[in-house]
């Protein structure tokens, strides 16, 4: 083979390369959020207060991630830099977030449970409602501060309250983005510089596993909260072909390799979607970018629709999505999101905005975790303490915090929780898009964000409306009666229930 014109100007006399340092400092970027990720779980294992607490791994390696930069800025690594470059660990959250998201959607969904249709929408109306509440109170806290900053030398941005509901809701991925969005604009008087928002999504990791824990303890401590039975409510079976008529782990290709095909075609179709809408005004290029993920989860569900149709008229024979494996795609890259979020933070980025942060976050807290549980209380009855985990988990850290909540008092799965998360994902999405549409909307001035809080809280009642329609229209329900899960357990067990009761009144 003669090589004698090949170019080679790009490795020098050593043989190292000369040309590659952008390409060697990404590799150093992501073994240093691997390496600290893998620390992180070393420390949840061996510390008992991390384990018991529930923290993730993930924010645990990041927020050391985090401290190790500061240090090495304050001795003068890399020219006072520090170790970590600080735009790549945003976009590596941006994007880790969409990466997720395709992958979650492109699961098969498989109920285990029976479910009933009217709980489908109000678990939906809840997290919408919940959305609300925190845009509400979030943009009402800092429209309150902003008028009574205004006059002073330090005015609060009006508009970071509503990075609240996008950091406890959704991760550090659509708070950077935002909170970048909302910097851009000299309007808003905002320099967050996506530190503001990721500061947010990480309180909201440790309230989640934090807060979570102790309602646990308190309720297992009153009574109210009995471990559920261990076995899964299904048999077991085996996850990397659990239809039978999947390809094999290892043929011309690896299982894994379509896997992750699969969801790089997703958030390709998505890049082209959100290219396209950036095109057509400056309002619709804020929205498409600054909502990678729900293209992504839009084309996701294009491809699994497809897919569907090509097994029904029998061109495809085989099943070539593995639920196990997307989770596995997705729960890395959100593991990935949180660690390089926590250590994308710059102290001095929220120097200025230490108060709000504090005030949003408590407040935020709190009229989330009592929101959610009046209204599992109330809809979910027989098994409210796992609904409210799930929720709560959810709405302040991932989907996989509110699934390790869930699990430490259900570990078989046995009550309808997760079911019902699965089917209500798509009514979720259309009662929180009204929030992702003001937002663009609200940053644009002061009386655009007043609009959008008095919007907020009217969709706020309409949904609580919605879920307590029962309690405030008795009349119209006082003959309907409330069916409970128990009510939709199998008929043979409450038939052998019944009759130990007639037996037990007749002795």
């Amino acid at each position: 083979m003669n090589t004698s014109n090949w170019n080679f100007s790009a490795i020098d006399r050593e043989g190292a390369p000369g040309n590659y340092d952008a390409v060697w400092s990404f590799v150093v970027q992501i073994g240093l959020l691997l390496l600290f990720m893998l620390v992180g779980n070393v420390l949840r294992r061996k510390i008992p207060f991390f384990r018991k607490c529930l923290v993730p791994s993930a924010l645990i390696g990041g927020t050391l991630l985090l401290i190790v930069n500061i240090i090495s800025k304050q001795i003068g690594v890399n020219g006072g830099e520090g170790i970590l470059n600080n735009q790549l660990m945003q976009i590596i959250t941006y994007h880790s977030l969409a990466i997720g998201f395709a992958a979650m959607t492109l699961k098969t969904e498989k109920v285990e449970h029976k479910t009933q249709k009217v709980q489908v929408f109000e678990f939906g109306a809840l997290q919408g409602g919940t959305y609300m509440l925190q845009a509400f109170v979030g943009l009402g806290i800092t429209i309150l501060m902003f008028l009574l900053t205004r006059g002073s030398g330090k005015v609060i941005s009006y508009i970071c309250g509503l990075i609240l509901p996008l950091g406890f809701g959704q991760g550090p991925g659509n708070a950077l983005s935002w909170d970048i969005n909302f910097s851009s604009n000299p309007a808003t008087q905002f320099a967050g510089g996506g530190s503001f928002g990721l500061s947010l999504a990480s309180i909201g990791f440790i309230v989640a596993s934090v807060f979570g824990v102790l309602h646990i303890n308190v309720f297992k401590k009153r009574g109210e909260i009995t471990i559920r039975d261990s076995r899964p409510s299904r048999k077991v079976v085996d996850q990397s072909n659990p239809d039978g008529d999947e390809i094999p782990d290892n043929e011309s290709v690896d299982k894994f390799t379509l896997q992750v095909g699969f969801v790089a075609i997703a958030y390709a179709l998505a890049y082209g979607f959100m290219c396209l809408l950036g095109v057509i005004s400056n309002f619709t290029n804020s929205i498409a970018w600054g909502f990678n993920f729900l293209w992504a989860s839009l084309a996701a569900m294009l491809i699994k629709f497809v897919v569907k149709n090509l097994r029904k008229t029998e061109l495809m024979h085989r099943q070539y999505i593995n639920n196990y494996q997307m989770d596995r795609i997705s729960g890395f890259a959100f593991d990935l999101m949180i660690v390089a979020g926590v250590a994308a933070i710059e102290i001095n980025d929220i120097k200025n905005y230490i108060l709000p942060i504090v005030l949003l976050s408590v407040i935020g807290t709190l009229v989330t975790y009592v929101y959610i549980r009046i209204v599992t209380k109330t809809c979910f009855k027989g098994f409210e303490h796992e609904m409210f985990l799930m929720s709560f988990g959810t709405l302040t850290g991932t989907a996989s915090n509110g699934m390790i909540l869930t699990k430490q008092v259900d570990p078989g799965l046995r009550t309808p929780t997760s079911s019902l998360y699965i089917l209500s994902n798509f009514p979720a999405m259309v009662m929180i898009a009204p929030l992702l549409l003001l937002l663009g909307f609200a940053g644009k001035s002061f009386n655009n964000a007043i609009i959008a809080c008095a919007i907020f809280f009217v969709l706020w009642i309409v949904y609580t409306t919605f879920i307590f329609r029962r309690q405030i229209f008795r009349k119209k329900f006082k003959d309907r009666p409330v069916v409970t899960w128990e009510d939709t357990k199998p008929r043979a067990g409450r038939k052998k229930e019944q009759t130990t009761e007639n037996t037990n009144t007749e002795a």
